[in-house]
């Protein structure tokens, strides 16, 4: 596949793949190529909004054309699972938005099908891509700060409340931890690995998902990361990492591009990280070159990670008795 033009489609034609488009946009050898929705009229109403090639009224359809190269989906939380092997087992490379899937069990098949048929999986975690995110996590590899000490992220909003919607649902996975706490449960297992222990308090709403929601994760001697997610009110939606030698503060909002600030006992920087338009174009690069490469697995956000990631998410879902 090598310097060829590779052929985007996207599963689910929303909010969050309008988004999606705008990064596309960016890239040399990407071309938005096909839409697939439900309803013809929607696919074709995008399709022509956003400059796709090609319209369709059915998933099967657009994933037996064979031009496609990769399909980003981005439908609701649960229907992730049925989208990726539908994909996979039509020989489609993904690339699945946040979270993965609903649980362990549905990640683990879903990777499991993706080496069986030796086909490219990856989950959408676009700050893992952002410039910002990769120059905190190269200070605190470099260990020029010493150890981390605490850490505190957190991302809220009043969201519309909507019975129906998808954020109230909780047919369709709603609730404050998968859509927007993963965000800080994110950061903190990059900069931290994964907790010796976890404590959580939510908030549950009348719909019975998690509407605001309380995470500590314990580390060996006192560190801790303390983490927040609530679609029920505004927060700062910063980030902050206290270590040995420095504080590292991410402007709001953390998991989007954003400024960063370091200070140490000789005084404060802080960098800036401009990016246009929005920065989904990192992971969409990454996933070009994936292919190009001829890999059916990131070396960034692999599968270990997702794994690792999905595996707190249930623990903490675990912790609060929620169940989907």
């Amino acid at each position: 596949m090598t310097n060829k033009t590779i052929k985007w489609g996207i599963l689910g034609p929303g909010r969050i793949a309008k988004k999606f488009t705008l990064g596309l946009r960016q890239l040399e050898n990407a071309e938005l190529y096909a839409i697939g929705s439900r309803s013809l009229e929607r696919a074709t109403e995008f399709a022509k909004q956003e400059g796709a090639q090609k319209a369709y009224g059915s998933y099967l359809e657009m994933l037996q054309d064979p031009e496609l190269d990769v399909v980003y989906i981005a439908t609701p939380h649960v229907f992730h699972f049925e989208h990726t092997l539908l994909c996979l087992k039509n020989k489609k490379a993904v690339l699945c938005e946040k979270p993965f899937a609903i649980n362990k069990a549905q990640v683990e098949e879903m990777i499991a099908t993706a080496k069986q048929e030796q086909v490219f999986l990856m989950e959408a975690m676009w700050t893992q891509f952002l410039p910002h995110f990769q120059f905190v996590m190269d200070l605190l590899e470099s260990g020029k700060y010493g150890k981390i000490k605490n850490l505190k992220a957190d991302f809220g909003f009043a969201a519309n409340y909507d019975v129906e919607g998808r954020l109230f649902n909780k047919s369709l996975g709603g609730g404050s931890l998968l859509d927007i706490g993963i965000y800080p449960v994110f950061f903190a297992l990059s900069s931290l690995g994964k907790p010796e222990r976890i404590s959580a308090k939510a908030k549950i709403g009348k719909t019975e998902i998690d509407e605001e929601l309380d995470i500590v994760f314990h580390y060996s001697g006192e560190t801790k990361a303390e983490l927040h997610s609530s679609i029920i009110n505004d927060t700062p939606t910063t980030a902050t990492i206290e270590l040995e030698k420095a504080k590292i503060f991410i402007d709001s909002r953390f998991h989007e591009p954003a400024s960063v600030t370091v200070t140490t006992q000789k005084g404060e920087i802080t960098k800036e990280f401009p990016v246009v338009p929005l920065g989904y174009q990192f992971e969409a690069e990454h996933v070009q070159e994936m292919l190009q490469q001829g890999k059916t697995e990131s070396d960034q956000m692999s599968f270990a990670k997702s794994l690792e990631l999905i595996s707190l998410l249930d623990e903490i879902r675990k912790e609060i008795e929620l169940e989907y």
